[in-house]
């Protein structure tokens, strides 16, 4: 584990980095970015009184509603123009890739290649802006109906914050587009991650707070910091574990050269999916009940139950989430990789797995082992999402100390960490060739 760490801190050489141009100016890019991003949770919808605003999500910030707040980085909190945050995009996502697994003309349009997911990216911008309408209006509805948070109610004020609401969250998915295109690592997951660092020391000093006005015991907070550190450690050590199949090349002759066989490996992560399930399957329970959350106990008595037995450490929210994480880690798995496609480019450039016929065969047991090793993959996300809740809902710890915040924190730097090593190594390559090419004038002058 330790050695773990420490290869990723020595993979990050600092003095490289200041050399390497390009990757500089993404990373620049990236923290500008992400710094507008914040700037917009601090701006607040027109027409609202903000203490009555804080004081609704203090009544209520417990279940999904303080779950919400942490993936908007507190943007719901203060009602902020960014309160839908990234969540409608996600849920767009989700709605596309199941309709690609069961949609013969989605399916055709992802096999036509960089043309095809175009379109389908499209389409979930459609599903992005139609998900975020329908959302925002619930706010705004509730808001009205929540007591004097909206200084004059009425359609200009639902008008108003629907457009602004939906505007910010379509500004978010461009933002996080133009992160994946000319900043590092994935733009989306850089927002939700940003939003969590950044409520992440409040949330230290209220939960040391609370153990000085004698709220929590000093063994609790110890226990708590012992449980994330534990987390973190576990999330590293799985994050970077892979089951290899081992692949050999028979011997081939080239014109009159004879080439050796040679061995290599098939890597197959043990948690192919990532952290995408958690944030799929959060995303998921918070549609149903962004209404009930903001309702203020006037929509009746079926919002009331679903805010109760979504409430967090409830078993039915303990129950949907961990199924939600389960089943999003085997469709995203399924989604990314192919087994199908996977042995029949091995069977083009020749290569097999020893003991196992090429084509079918070895499509079918790449599925055998990928099945697997998702199984164990699906459930350690469920242990690292759900036995944190358990103990935080008892306890009444911060989220943020939460499985699924310290996911996404760990994996969103393990793979922001990965891309800056792969812009390094392009930036030493390109520096090796035109050393190089330098060498071969001065040879031939």
């Amino acid at each position: 584990m330790a050695s773990a760490a420490e290869q990723l801190a020595a993979n990050l050489n600092f003095s490289a980095i200041g050399k390497a141009t390009e990757l500089k100016k993404r990373i620049w890019f990236t923290l500008a970015a992400l710094l507008v991003y914040r700037l917009g949770t601090y701006i607040p919808l027109p027409g609202i009184n903000l203490d009555a605003v804080a004081d609704l999500f203090r009544q209520n910030q417990s279940g999904m509603l303080g779950l919400f707040n942490m993936f908007s980085g507190g943007a719901v909190g203060r009602m902020a123009i960014f309160a839908l945050n990234i969540m409608p995009y996600i849920s767009a996502s989700i709605i596309m890739q199941l309709m690609t697994a069961v949609s013969p003309r989605l399916e055709e349009l992802k096999k036509e290649g960089e043309q095809g997911r175009k379109v389908i990216n499209q389409y979930t911008r459609y599903g992005t802006v139609l998900l975020a309408v329908v959302q925002a209006y619930g706010i705004s509805v509730g808001l009205e109906s929540a007591g004097n948070i909206v200084a004059d109610p009425g359609w200009f004020f639902r008008i108003t914050t629907v457009v602004t609401l939906t505007g910010g969250t379509v500004f978010l998915m461009w933002l996080g587009e133009q992160i994946t295109a000319r900043g590092i690592g994935n733009g989306i997951s850089l927002i939700i991650f940003a939003g969590i660092v950044a409520e992440l020391p409040s949330a230290v000093v209220g939960m040391l707070e609370l153990g000085r006005q004698g709220a929590l015991s000093t063994g609790l907070i110890l226990a708590v910091i012992a449980m994330a550190i534990g987390v973190i450690m576990m999330i590293v050590f799985v994050e970077r574990a892979q089951r290899r199949l081992l692949v050999q090349y028979p011997k081939r002759q080239v014109g009159n050269q004879m080439f050796q066989g040679d061995t290599s490996h098939l890597p197959l992560k043990l948690n192919t999916a990532g952290v995408i399930p958690a944030i799929f399957a959060s995303s998921i329970l918070l549609l149903p009940i962004t209404l009930a959350n903001f309702s203020g106990g006037s929509g009746g008595d079926w919002l009331t139950t679903i805010t109760t037995l979504l409430g967090r450490g409830q078993p039915l929210f303990l129950l949907l989430y961990g199924g939600g994480i389960a089943f999003f880690a085997f469709l995203y798995t399924a989604i990314v990789f192919s087994p199908k496609d996977t042995a029949d480019n091995l069977k083009k450039n020749g290569g097999f797995i020893p003991g196992i016929r090429p084509g079918e065969r070895t499509a079918e047991y790449i599925d055998y082992v990928l099945t697997r090793i998702t199984v164990v993959g699906a459930i350690y996300l469920v242990f690292v999402c759900i036995l944190p809740e358990i103990l935080i809902a008892r306890a009444a710890v911060p989220f943020y100390f939460g499985g699924t915040s310290l996911l996404i924190v760990v994996s969103v730097t393990m793979d922001t960490v990965s891309q800056v090593q792969g812009h390094l190594l392009a930036h030493q390559y390109e520096g090796m060739v035109k050393r190089t090419r330098l060498k071969g004038r001065g040879r031939r002058r």
